[in-house]
């Protein structure tokens, strides 16, 4: 079941707010639900892994990934581990429901139509809760980190998997002039990681370096406070 909208609970910040329009990084992957798979899936499939590793969830907990997309980590998760997926886009959604089913996980996960920057759970819902390759999507990055800590229960861990900004001079340069068009392919190259640290209530545990050339980066918070 993919309700359309939830009612928000919980949090600091802004109140409810009513389902924007689609702008146009959602009109991308709702256009191209169908081939985000063939693009992404083995240049990025190592960082997802490497993430679960982090995450190491277990039988019998919940683990809430923000940004499921067509559900290329639902084979990841350990049996018994309980899933709760979340995107803007119905019709990668849709594509993840068929994984879910293909792999014999339905009963295991939950799909919602949700916009992550308004999570509509309860504080401290979650044994975990990750991001992959979300951030640099999103309109507003740190809020959507800050809500991700929010429904996470004390002690337990946060992830985020995502590209950010390069340290060196040129390669910032570059970033900078790329953005404009890839923002077209719905992300951003020029994130800067600083915008989602030092968040309250967030401890960063561990940071890596992750897939093809190490230019993507893993993220490790715990929920403290």
């Amino acid at each position: 079941m993919m309700p359309s909208s939830v009612a928000r609970r919980g949090g600091e910040g802004a109140g409810p707010r009513a389902p924007a329009p689609p702008g146009p990084m959602q009109r991308f992957y709702d256009r191209f639900a169908g081939l985000y798979d063939v693009v992404f899936n083995q240049v990025l499939q190592r960082g997802r892994e490497e993430a679960m590793r982090a995450l190491a969830p277990t039988p019998g907990q919940t683990v809430l990934e923000v940004g499921v997309g067509t559900g290329l980590t639902i084979p990841l998760y350990p049996e018994g581990v309980r899933i709760v997926g979340v995107d803007l886009s119905l019709p990668m959604l849709r594509e993840a429901a068929e994984r879910a089913e293909r792999g014999g996980r339905t009963p295991d996960v939950a799909l919602l139509r949700m916009d992550a920057e308004e999570l509509a759970f309860p504080d401290e819902s979650f044994d975990a809760v990750w991001a992959p390759y979300v951030v640099s999507v999103v309109p507003r990055p740190r809020r959507v980190v800050a809500e991700m800590g929010r429904v996470c229960r004390r002690g337990g861990l946060v992830a985020v998997v995502n590209h950010f900004s390069s340290r060196n001079r040129l390669g910032r340069w570059f970033e900078r002039r790329l953005t404009p068009l890839t923002r077209h392919m719905g992300f951003r190259l020029d994130l800067e990681v600083e915008t989602i640290l030092r968040i309250p209530g967030l401890e960063m545990v561990d940071e890596r370096r992750v897939n093809v050339l190490k230019l993507w980066r893993l993220l490790l918070f715990r929920r403290v406070g």
